[in-house]
């Protein structure tokens, strides 16, 4: 079972199971953003990488010196990926999924959904011990019908990008599992 919420150092809970940005979202909101410092403890990302993001264009910029929901949840969706896909890859995907960061009203679904949704199949799929594809292909039809119009209108877009999202992430634990292992037999 999943030990932390994706992209986060939080501890997983009954919350985040149907909707992982909700156990974030309170500290932002009463905060009026968060500091570097504070979304990097967040997600375990040093300050120099999430400033990088933000320059090189994958995450919009920030107004002042908090990070508001908008810069937090992206964050959140780079950082669960980027185990093994190349962050020019996540960029490109998130880009095919909602055009431009800076520009919400070409967005097919709001970052915030995305994330709950991909969230909420990671815990079934892990509830149900498997990450099979047909499963993950029948969770993500399953999130897509409850969707708004727009979702549904790019419905097959979406779903192929999910898949990949999902695919990642579960690439990205195996390998860390067999990181593990390995740094386990080679240090006996």
């Amino acid at each position: 079972m999943n030990k932390k919420i994706p992209g986060t150092t939080l501890r997983y809970n009954e919350q985040a199971k149907l909707a992982a940005y909700s156990v974030v979202a309170p500290v932002i909101e009463a905060t009026g953003g968060l500091t570097l410092s504070q979304l990097s403890k967040l997600t375990g990302l040093e300050g120099s990488t999430i400033q990088n993001w933000i320059k090189r264009g994958w995450v919009s910029t920030t107004v002042g010196k908090k990070y508001s929901d908008k810069q937090v949840i992206r964050i959140l969706l780079i950082n669960m990926l980027r185990g093994v896909m190349r962050l020019e890859d996540i960029a490109k995907l998130m880009q095919y999924v909602n055009g431009d960061v800076e520009d919400v009203s070409d967005d097919i679904i709001t970052d915030e959904n995305l994330y709950n949704i991909l969230c909420k199949i990671i815990f079934k799929a892990e509830i149900k011990g498997a990450f099979e594809p047909d499963l993950l292909k029948r969770l993500i039809d399953a999130e897509i019908s409850e969707s708004n119009e727009k979702v549904k209108l790019n419905s097959a877009k979406l779903k192929s990008a999910i898949f990949i999202m999902l695919l990642a992430y579960r690439s990205a634990y195996l390998k860390f599992v067999m990181e593990n292992e390995m740094n386990a037999v080679l240090n006996q």
